[in-house]
């Protein structure tokens, strides 16, 4: 066994929805995080909706944003622009346009849950941000669905077939309630080691003094 295989590991658990983009930010910034203090990690991703609400035939994200917090055309589309860049600094692309929407989540949560049952539950989550934010599909149609099942390495008719079964509705909802349950109202919230959380997308260096401090303690 080489040396870094004895390394311990830390469990990060991150309560996310697969359309906020803050989530992959804040990704992408703890996995910055990680390779730089060569620290190994095991993720855990939970659900969180952002709009449980949301009808099938999902809003406009720029009416949808205004709606819910007020915001300008002119904030809208700063932010955009900030998220576009900090999204390249990350290695991730965001590609926004006046057609992107919003859509309902929750069917991308129970195959979510459901692929945690199959060991592929972070391949899927990184295809479903990448489906959403990069190639400006709707991660609540079917089709896309399981395409992002497929590209995460999974079986798309098994897929279907746990999502059609609705096995996954209650754990999902009961998931949902538990963290909520314990305080979490905005994403992501990643919670280290079981002890330290940290909400909103907070940056590689932020990241980085919490991995060691974990470790310190653990050692």
């Amino acid at each position: 066994m080489a040396p870094s295989d004895s390394r311990p590991v830390l469990q990060i658990d991150i309560v996310s929805d697969v359309v906020c983009p803050w989530c992959i930010v804040g990704f992408r910034q703890l996995d910055a995080a990680l390779k730089q203090e060569n620290v190994l990690a095991q993720l855990r991703w939970h659900p969180f909706e952002l709009n449980p609400d949301m009808g099938p035939e999902g809003q406009n994200l720029r009416e949808h944003i205004a709606e819910k917090y007020g915001s300008t055309p002119e904030q809208s589309q700063q932010a955009r622009e900030r998220l576009t860049a900090l999204g390249g600094e990350l290695g991730f692309t965001f590609n926004f346009d006046e057609n992107s929407r919003i859509v309902n989540t929750f069917a991308a949560h129970q195959l979510l849950d459901w692929a945690e049952t199959q060991g592929r539950q972070h391949p899927l989550k990184l295809a479903l941000f990448d489906a959403y934010f990069t190639q400006q599909m709707d991660v609540s149609d079917l089709g896309v669905l399981l395409g992002a099942v497929e590209a995460a390495g999974l079986d798309p008719n098994a897929a279907r077939t746990a999502l059609e079964s609705g096995a996954h509705v209650t754990p999902v909802r009961e998931k949902q309630q538990f963290w909520a349950g314990h305080g979490i109202s905005g994403v992501p919230s990643m919670v280290f080691a079981g002890k330290y959380l940290l909400t909103g997308a907070q940056g590689t260096d932020t990241y980085a003094q919490v991995l060691r401090r974990c470790l310190s303690e653990a050692a």
